[in-house]
């Protein structure tokens, strides 16, 4: 695993549980909201997947979060996104105009290519190592989805991973724990609160936010894709 040994170095014991929202290559937001939240070494930051394709600054974002990794306890999750592009490099050839059509020409752009096949080594190893789900005592953090009866080792990949909340909203899990979720995108930048179920893709490469919460206190930032910061109010 790429970030194995930069995660064993670090626990999380003692610091907060950071959950951060779909990014989209939208990195000046990704970077308002890091030099707002502040990590620290003892604090667990997790990404919420889709960190490529749409925003402008693929290359940025990935180059944020892999600095990101020295400086905190980083738990990326994959999204459906990341997951389109892998499926690529794994041999699925026949992805790549469907790639390309939903924001996968945006992220070529950034990196000046006009083809995937010359990405840094360094991030397609970033995206190979997310995680289909992580948890907490309290929280679990999955990109899109889940089944409510089904532990999360279970879990449909589909769902996970490329389920929108608005078509087939789950209920509460069997675990008791509350559900912390991105992908389906809040066009009105507020986050989602169903009180079992916060979704926190707060549309930044639209006309909304990225938002990054404190799961321990409540503490919400959010930024724009500018990066300009949303005061409180």
């Amino acid at each position: 695993m790429f970030f194995s040994k930069r995660r064993t170095s670090r626990t999380g014991r003692g610091g907060r549980i950071i959950a951060i929202g779909d990014i989209h290559g939208c990195t000046p937001a990704l970077r308002a909201v890091l030099q707002a939240v502040e990590p620290r070494p003892q604090d667990t930051v997790v990404t919420l997947g889709d960190y490529i394709d749409r925003g402008p600054d693929s290359l940025g974002t990935l180059e944020t979060l892999i600095d990101l990794s020295y400086r905190c306890r980083l738990i990326p999750i994959l999204g459906n996104h990341d997951e389109l592009l892998l499926q690529i490099f794994a041999g699925h050839h026949y992805l790549l105009g469907e790639w390309l059509t939903v924001g996968g020409d945006a992220t070529l752009a950034s990196y000046g290519l006009d083809s995937p096949d010359a990405l840094p080594q360094e991030h397609v190893d970033f995206l190979r190592s997310c995680q289909p789900w992580y948890e907490t005592p309290n929280h679990f953090f999955v990109h899109a989805s889940y089944r409510a009866d089904l532990p999360l080792r279970k879990q449909p990949p589909e769902l996970l991973r490329w389920e929108a909340i608005s078509n087939l909203p789950p209920g509460p899990h069997r675990s008791g724990k509350i559900a912390v979720v991105g992908h389906t995108a809040q066009h009105n930048g507020e986050i989602l609160d169903w009180g079992y179920l916060k979704c926190i893709d707060t549309h930044v490469y639209g006309e909304g936010w990225l938002t990054a919460l404190d799961l321990t206190t409540g503490q919400c930032w959010q930024a724009d894709k500018f990066g300009g910061l949303r005061l409180p109010g």
